[in-house]
């Protein structure tokens, strides 16, 4: 059986941190840098709004 549907994987290939924009942006089928981007606007108010999703993602979210 071929299974054609994309799971969600931390990027080896896009990249900058950790990888979960670029994962995330292969997942959904759009750049990555809407996810970045969006993550850097969270981050402004403080940090953590930002900063905590990002880091339970990259714990949660298994590598390519």
């Amino acid at each position: 059986m071929n299974d054609t549907r994309h799971k969600l994987r931390r990027s080896k290939r896009n990249r900058i941190v950790a990888g979960v924009c670029g994962g995330l942006g292969e997942f959904f089928g759009i750049s990555a840098f809407w996810f970045r981007l969006g993550f850097f606007i969270l981050l402004l108010p403080g940090g953590a709004p930002g900063l905590l999703p990002y880091m339970v993602l990259m714990v949660i979210v298994p590598s390519e």
